[in-house]
């Protein structure tokens, strides 16, 4: 059977779940613990999420990958990539969002403890923050006072008010729902769990339009939920 392993903080695992949700895929549901170090020994890979076990044994791990490829690895389904978006549109979205990688990744580090996973043991918070000093040399409080400039950095390099227009006239990134609303829901929904952060409200029902065509709760995983 099908099986995702993923954490609940991790925006590159939400964009499979959304495509497997969307396209009615029957696969086992494995939310980790962000320490969970002995399931990754198990599988034989890296520490990584998402990890897409296939029916075949095969383990798929880049989550780009796996949504341009999704219609192929599950091809009587609804379809999200074939007909939906060309290469040329995909690849400028991915062009966007290595763009803006470190203006993000900056936002999601204090957001994650929001989630559980971490936030709901006090080892694995501890463990996950000695990490994110390590990387930005920033505690996660830090980060979290400094999230309205990083809002403010991201929001001038994603023009997210223009795109929240485009959304709001088209529905969908290409007018009809694809594999680039799941990055894109994925990627953006967690900006607004960090506190006194709004993204553009035409962005905000565009999020909650793609959670409901995949029958996805995008609460799902926060502590306060």
């Amino acid at each position: 059977m099908t099986a995702l392993y993923h954490f609940w903080s991790s925006p590159q695992a939400q964009r499979v779940r959304l495509a497997l949700n969307y396209k009615q895929v029957d696969y086992a549901d494995h939310p980790l613990a962000y320490d969970d170090d002995e399931t990754f020994f198990e599988l034989g890979i890296a520490r990584t999420v998402p990890a897409l076990q296939l029916d075949d044994g095969r383990i798929l791990t880049d989550s780009v990958d796996i949504l341009w490829r999704i219609d192929e690895l599950f091809p009587d389904t609804p379809p999200l990539a074939t007909g939906r978006i060309d290469a040329p549109a995909w690849q400028a979205l991915l062009a966007w969002r290595e763009k803006v990688e470190h203006v993000i990744e900056r936002l999601y580090a204090p957001m994650r403890p929001g989630y559980r996973g971490i936030g709901d043991d006090a080892g694995t918070l501890a463990a996950y923050k000695a990490e994110v000093q390590s990387r930005w040399h920033m505690s996660v409080e830090e980060l979290a006072n400094d999230r309205y400039d990083g809002y403010g950095q991201l929001d001038r390099m994603s023009q997210l008010r223009p795109l929240a227009r485009h959304l709001a006239k088209n529905r969908f990134y290409m007018g009809q729902i694809s594999i680039a609303d799941m990055l894109l829901c994925a990627d953006l929904y967690p900006v607004q769990v960090l506190d006194g952060i709004s993204l553009p409200i035409d962005l905000m029902y565009y999020l909650s339009r793609v959670g409901e065509a995949c029958h996805v709760s995008l609460e799902e995983g926060l502590l306060a939920s």
